[in-house]
């Protein structure tokens, strides 16, 4: 009750404030992101740049919710729309448009929109990202320890071990992941690499185009897919934040424990949560993230 009470307080404090959808050029594309500004003296920050996850948007329900509960206790946050190969992308991405998208194409993104944060005078800036997006998040954190970065949150972030990506796409298709790999490979080696392989299965999509550059991009075995492992890199304090209950990232405690990235990382699990930390679960994130920006 106390909780409630303290929430709608802070509802009827930010009056009708409404989050600005932003549009910024890159590489021939529109991408774009939300802001919810906290007071007008939100510069001063820090301002939480939010990244979703697998061919997901900024609008999705954990981004959304997540973005209230932020402005609820004090923080800005900018909840960035990846493109992934897409001009002025909306919605979930559409399975049957090609893929011509890559798993590091994030990074440059989330570069674009920390240099325009700087371009407007934002002095510190969180990093947050869910699921996959924790692990772009974590690489753009581990290949920039620029001074603008207070810290990261990542929630729920992607993990991967040898031999898992082959199990799980074996039984999502019914075919063996190695004979794609070695499709997209001889591609490659011929100079073919943005040749659309159709029909192929990617990611969560059945049955569509994807350039081989896509297919081995998401798909081949890659030890940096494992975000524990790439926390390693990263320098700034960083909470991990992970459900008890979330059947997609299952193995995220055992896999901290193992990659062991350092005394700056630390891991958070919330009771009952699955991969979506939906309702109250979002609040106890919400909690969790800003008690360690205001520690950090």
């Amino acid at each position: 009750m106390k909780r409630l009470l303290t929430a709608l307080l802070l509802l009827a404090s930010l009056g009708n404030a409404q989050a600005e959808t932003l549009t910024l050029p890159h590489q021939g594309l529109q991408v774009s992101a939300e802001l919810e500004r906290a007071g007008d003296d939100w510069k001063a920050g820090p301002v939480i740049l939010m990244l979703h996850g697998t061919l997901a948007h900024n609008r999705m329900e954990i981004i959304s919710t997540l973005q209230q509960a932020f402005l609820e206790r004090g923080y800005s946050s900018l909840a960035v729309n990846l493109s992934l190969g897409l001009s002025a992308r909306e919605g979930m991405y559409d399975c049957a448009a090609p893929h011509r998208h890559l798993h590091t194409d994030a990074v440059d993104e989330v570069g674009l929109w920390l240099d325009w944060l700087k371009g407007q005078g934002v002095q510190s800036v969180v990093l947050f990202g869910h699921s996959r997006g924790g692990n772009q998040i974590a690489r753009y954190a581990a290949a920039h320890d620029s001074a603008l970065i207070r810290s990261v949150v990542l929630a729920a972030p992607q993990t991967w071990s040898a031999g898992y990506d082959e199990k799980n796409y074996q039984t999502r298709y019914g075919k063996p992941l190695a004979t794609e790999l070695k499709r997209a490979e001889a591609l490659v080696a011929k100079g073919q690499g943005d040749t659309l392989m159709q029909p192929v299965d990617i990611l969560y999509c059945q049955q569509t185009a994807a350039t081989a550059h896509a297919f081995l991009s998401y798909h081949q075995p890659d030890p940096r897919m494992d975000t524990p492992t790439v926390l390693r890199e990263v320098r700034k304090p960083t909470l991990v934040i992970a459900g008890s209950a979330d059947e997609t990232v299952r193995d995220l405690p055992e896999r901290m424990s193992a990659a062991n990235p350092g005394a700056h990382a630390q891991l958070v699990t919330i009771d009952g949560a699955d991969h979506f930390f939906l309702d109250l679960y979002a609040e106890e994130l919400a909690d969790a993230a800003a008690g360690f920006i205001e520690a950090h």
